[in-house]
């Protein structure tokens, strides 16, 4: 695909930026935005205990099963060996993200920053390609600061509004392996704080000005905005419940609409299809199986996680022990979430545009 864009895309998304999952999305940022700034305003705080409890149904209940799906579809159609070779190599990037943590706890939690800062800004950039396009996205370095911008919004916009709930967590993360761990680091958050604050709001404010000066348009003016509500929303946003709903009400809403915008252009024969069959009652009964074994294997790989990990509650109760261990595992599982499924998957990935 060209930088600028290519005539498929710009084909797709004359039909695909007034998608129902793109409405929606919006709209739930927009209402919640505008009621946690109300509240804030008027002093009302919500619950610590009630945040932690929205993060874990948002990300649990909510998310989870739309990764899943995420490499069904990718997958669905590919060849077996292809199949294989992918489940390897994502298993070894879990394997890989663990011994990161276990030998260097406050690394293995710099890398879960990242990855849910480029699962947020590269699958919201295939959104962008899919429906509203990027005409005024013209370089790749503006690609990438689009993605900067809006992956940075989920995890650099919340240390700058709520640092001490994302150090609290943060410190329990670490603390999974290794209590009090991020101690030494403290007295430097002072310092990163305004750097943050300044480097994201430098970014964005480079992105919109840069999009326009390049060609502006519809594009921009779509780009421009959700860029802008998707960093109020985590200013104004309590950070576990931001975070909790960013997921499900954002991302794979959105992903939901690329995936139901772009063109249906399967790797290889139909014959390969995992859910192929010739009546309705052996694509269920396929599907059916696939699920099972999906949940089974996820279950496994969180079970595994758990064992390997010395301290999986942190040592505190129950809610913020299973905030601080789901953060981590749904960090480990979406690097490769991130990296096989996308990034070297050149002939389709998880958030595929043709």
């Amino acid at each position: 695909m060209s930088v600028r864009g290519s005539w498929a895309i710009r084909r797709l998304y004359r039909g695909g930026e007034t998608h129902p999952s793109l409405r929606f999305s919006r709209a739930a940022l927009v209402v919640l935005t505008v009621a946690f700034a109300a509240v804030g305003t008027a002093g009302v705080t919500m619950p610590l205990e009630a945040q932690m409890v929205v993060y874990l149904v948002g990300m649990i209940a909510l998310n989870l099963p739309h990764g899943g799906y995420e490499h069904f579809e990718n997958l669905r159609r590919r060849q077996p060996t292809f199949r294989w070779r992918y489940v390897a190599a994502y298993l070894g990037g879990v394997a890989a993200f663990v011994g990161l943590l276990l030998l260097a706890p406050v690394a293995g939690l710099a890398l879960a920053v990242t990855v849910a800062i480029a699962k947020g800004g590269l699958g919201g950039l295939s959104v962008l390609d899919a429906t509203s396009g990027t005409d005024h996205l013209e370089t790749r370095f503006q690609r990438l600061l689009a993605a900067g911008v809006r992956g940075g919004a989920v995890m650099l916009v919340p240390i700058v509004f709520w640092p001490e709930t994302f150090h609290t967590f943060s410190a329990l993360m670490v603390g999974l392996v290794e209590p009090g761990g991020l101690a030494p680091y403290a007295a430097y958050f002072d310092v990163t704080r305004p750097i943050i604050a300044g480097g994201y709001g430098l970014a964005l404010v480079t992105h919109i000005g840069l999009g326009y000066v390049r060609g502006g348009g519809r594009s921009w003016v779509v780009d421009a905005g959700e860029s802008l509500l998707l960093a109020a929303y985590f200013a104004f946003v309590p950070v576990l419940v931001a975070v909790g709903l960013y997921f499900p009400f954002w991302y794979s809403a959105r992903q939901v609409a690329r995936t139901q915008t772009v063109d249906d252009a399967p790797v290889g024969d139909p014959s390969w299809d995992l859910v192929g069959g010739s009546d309705a009652a052996t694509v269920a009964i396929r599907a059916w199986g696939i699920l099972v074994v999906g949940a089974l294997a996820t279950f496994g790989v969180l079970a595994a996680v758990y064992w390997a990990i010395p301290n999986p509650l942190a040592g505190v109760g129950i809610l913020p022990g299973a905030v601080a261990f789901w953060s981590i595992f749904i960090s480990i599982v979406a690097l490769p979430h991130v990296v096989v499924g996308s990034v070297l998957d050149v002939d389709r990935g998880i958030w595929y545009v043709p």
